[in-house]
C-alpha cells in the first residue's frame, strides 16, 4: 500500500485523512511523494528531484511550498506523531478498567501503524534525520505518549489488575512492539490491520498480568 492509497478511502468530511489538514493540494501530494520516497529509499537518499518527479511537478515548485527537503520530514513526522499522541491519550483518559483502556491503546495504535505502514516507517523510524530543534519537538511528543501508556498501567497496578514491577522498561516494550508493525506489516498478508491488533492487545494484557 502505497502513501497515496493510504490517504483513500477516508470519509466525506475528512475524518482520520492522514493529509486532510495539508493544504494547497500541491502540498498534499508533494507530502505524499514524500512519505513514498522516504519509505522507499530511505530519507538521505531521496532528493527533491525524486519527490518532484512523484507529485509530477517540477523541483522548483517544490520549493513554493517547502523551504527544505528536511521541513518535508518534519511536517510528515509532526502529523504523524500527533495522531499517535490523540490515540494513546484518548485511551488513557477513556472510560473503563486500566486493561480494557491499555486494550483499547494497543489496538488502535497497532492498527494505526498497521493501516498506515509507508507513513509510520516514515514517523517512527526517520528521527535522526530531523534538524535539533525539530527533533526536540518530536521527541516532546513521544515522550507524551510515553506517558499515556504509563499512565495506564500505573492506574492497573494501583488497582490490582496489573503485575508491572518496572512500569517504565514495560511502557517502552509496549509502544516498541506496538510501532514495530509498520516495520513489517504487508497489506497483502493474511492478517488485517484489525487482527493484528487484536493479537498485540491480548499479548500485551498477558505480559502485565499476573499469571494465577
Amino acid at each position: 500500500m502505497s502513501a497515496a492509497d493510504e490517504t483513500a478511502g477516508e470519509t466525506a468530511d475528512g475524518v482520520d485523512k492522514p493529509w486532510g489538514e495539508v493544504t494547497p493540494e500541491a502540498a498534499r501530494k508533494l507530502l505524499v511523494a514524500a512519505v513514498e520516497a522516504f519509505a522507499e529509499r530511505g530519507y538521505h537518499a531521496t532528493t527533491t528531484r525524486d519527490i518532484a518527479g512523484r507529485a509530477g511537478m517540477s523541483p522548483a515548485a517544490l520549493y513554493i511550498h517547502y523551504k527544505t527537503k528536511e521541513e518535508l520530514l518534519h511536517r510528515i513526522s509532526r502529523i504523524g506523531h500527533d495522531k499517535a499522541l490523540k490515540i494513546l491519550q484518548a485511551a488513557a483518559e477513556g472510560p473503563g478498567t486500566a486493561a480494557e483502556r491499555l486494550d483499547g491503546a494497543v489496538r488502535s495504535f497497532v492498527r494505526w501503524h498497521a493501516e498506515r505502514h509507508t507513513t509510520a516507517r516514515v514517523v517512527q523510524y526517520e528521527l535522526d534525520a530531523l534538524s535539533e530543534e525539530h527533533r526536540t519537538e518530536i521527541v516532546e511528543l513521544r515522550r507524551r505518549s510515553d506517558a499515556a501508556v504509563r499512565r495506564i498501567l500505573n492506574d492497573g497496578v494501583k488497582a490490582g489488575e496489573f503485575d508491572v514491577p518496572d512500569v517504565p522498561g514495560t511502557t517502552l516494550a509496549v509502544l516498541s512492539l506496538c510501532i514495530d508493525v509498520a516495520r513489517w506489516f504487508n497489506a497483502q498478508g493474511r492478517r488485517t490491520p484489525d487482527e493484528v491488533g487484536a493479537l498485540y492487545a491480548d499479548l500485551v494484557l498477558r505480559m502485565v498480568t499476573a499469571q494465577k
